[in-house]
């Protein structure tokens, strides 16, 4: 089963009565969206999350940067604070996926974000004010990020996941003879 979380009030409402491709999904107390057939999250960044898992290629490219079938998925937008995000985070208790629109690209993009880990140094919180779009520029920069969100007693690790790219769309023997 996989579960994906809603980082802000306004995709958790979204979720809550939404339908698309005949699978269900219902909102928990905790702004979690538990897939169940029948219904769907009907946020744009949830949609383009379902299109990338539903297909093979989506699901190859990323399990080479260390998703896993089932792993949580949390979404966000891009003002979110990374403390609110990494609270999010915290109740999986486990490696998680935080995916993104990029408000200017409009890319889908994801962060894979380990579990804290006592052996890392310890840097310094991260500031309520802090946008999670930064987190993501600093990874796209720097490639390998460490920091801490202020529920953490250790600091984590993040690495962005490459934007997907979809192979070209190829016409059909007969779409040549129909254009």
């Amino acid at each position: 089963m996989q579960w994906i979380s809603c980082s802000s009030q306004a995709q958790a409402r979204a979720a809550r009565s939404s339908k698309n491709n005949g699978i269900t999904r219902t909102v928990t107390n905790k702004v979690e969206v538990k897939q169940m057939p029948g219904r769907i999250v009907r946020t744009k960044t949830a949609e383009r999350v379902s299109e990338l898992l539903g297909s093979r290629e989506g699901r190859k490219h990323l399990s080479e940067y260390g998703w896993a079938q089932g792993m949580p998925i949390v979404m966000t937008v891009s003002t979110e604070s990374v403390n609110d995000v990494m609270g999010l985070v915290s109740m999986h208790g486990r490696s998680v996926l935080v995916a993104m629109l990029d408000p200017r690209t409009d890319e889908l993009k994801f962060l894979y974000v380990a579990t804290p880990n006592p052996a890392l140094e310890t840097v310094g919180c991260e500031k309520d004010s802090t946008p999670i779009s930064d987190l993501f520029e600093r990874a796209e920069l720097q490639g390998l990020v460490t920091f801490r969100s202020k529920y953490w007693e250790c600091s984590t690790v993040t690495h962005p996941v490459p934007v997907f790219h979809g192979a070209p769309e190829v016409k059909s023997y007969a779409q040549h003879f129909n254009s």
